[in-house]
């Protein structure tokens, strides 16, 4: 017997609110992904770990956002802890190996396509791990042609994505790269959700029901698990906003000093004591602070 499923219980709150999260994440990372190619005095590893992690929050954090809304007609479903926590990691790994590409190898076509492909394909492997990750009376089918219409709209979005935020400075760009990275994740989603049908097996009583999974409703299981990627989002966005080439969104500072655009010298003044930097992640200067004795001069 085939299930009737539901992607929208709640209307239109949680596609709204998945792509609001998708977005979120995905700009916090990207801004840490320009951040590390943007100035090279800034700790490269540090802000590139930061920038895979928040984008693979955001991924993960908005797959299971829109499985809130998600319903089968008739039965209950449940999640399996393991299968669902593998899939956050897989989603951090993947994002990870392309930004750190990007970081190193630099942001020319071929790491900028590859590493596309990899945060698409992360996109991919999220949402059906996180599909896997259900437990239910029954089992999952999916449409071939569809499910690859999925894999091409994260990959192509992803890519999109990532050039814009590469290529443009400002906040127009910015944006645009976050708004592409959110249909990537939205988009994978739903179409993989359109290529969902359900064969229901065996009794879907009442008394079979309660018995085997309760009465917990999905958003009651999910949002707990919910609650640290979100939290760590926050944190992201903390760091993100504190830090002021990330506010400025120019590395070098350009518009902070306009002298240095019109070729300008500057010669920086010594400060007498060590400056505490604003970002986590910058080098401190090791050799200013240090005081010349008199005789020395």
């Amino acid at each position: 017997m085939q299930g009737t499923v539901d992607g929208f219980a709640f209307g239109a709150v949680t596609p709204a609110a998945s792509y609001l999260v998708a977005c979120v994440g995905s700009a916090l990372g990207l801004r840490c992904v320009v951040r590390s190619l943007s100035n090279r005095q800034s700790w490269k590893p540090g802000w590139l770990a930061l920038g895979a992690a928040t984008i693979g929050c955001g991924i993960w954090t908005m797959h299971f956002v829109a499985m809130v809304g998600f319903r089968i007609q008739g039965i209950p479903i449940d999640y399996d802890s393991r299968l669902t926590s593998l899939g956050l990691v897989v989603a951090i790994v993947m994002v990870g190996i392309g930004v750190f590409a990007v970081g190193y190898r630099g942001a020319t076509p071929v790491t900028l396509t590859a590493a596309g492909i990899l945060t698409g394909l992360a996109v991919v492997a999220t949402h059906y791990t996180g599909m896997a990750a259900l437990q239910l009376n029954g089992s999952l089918e999916y449409d071939s042609l569809t499910v690859a219409a999925s894999v091409l709209i994260a990959v192509a979005a992803a890519t999109a994505a990532l050039w814009t935020a590469a290529s443009y400075r400002g906040f127009p760009a910015a944006l645009g790269a976050s708004l592409l990275m959110g249909v990537a994740l939205t988009g994978t989603h739903y179409t993989g959700m359109a290529a969902l049908s359900v064969h229901l097996r065996g009794a879907t009583d009442a008394s079979y029901m309660t018995g085997m999974y309760g009465n917990a409703s999905p958003a009651s299981i999910l949002l707990p698990m919910l609650i640290g990627p979100v939290v760590f989002l926050i944190l992201a966005g903390v760091v993100v906003m504190f830090d002021p080439q990330l506010v400025l969104g120019d590395g070098d500072w350009s518009r902070a000093n306009p002298r240095r655009r019109r070729g300008t010298a500057v010669v920086p003044q010594r400060p007498a004591h060590t400056p505490q930097t604003a970002s986590l992640f910058e080098p401190r200067d090791q050799g200013v602070g240090r005081h010349t004795s008199p005789r020395g001069r």
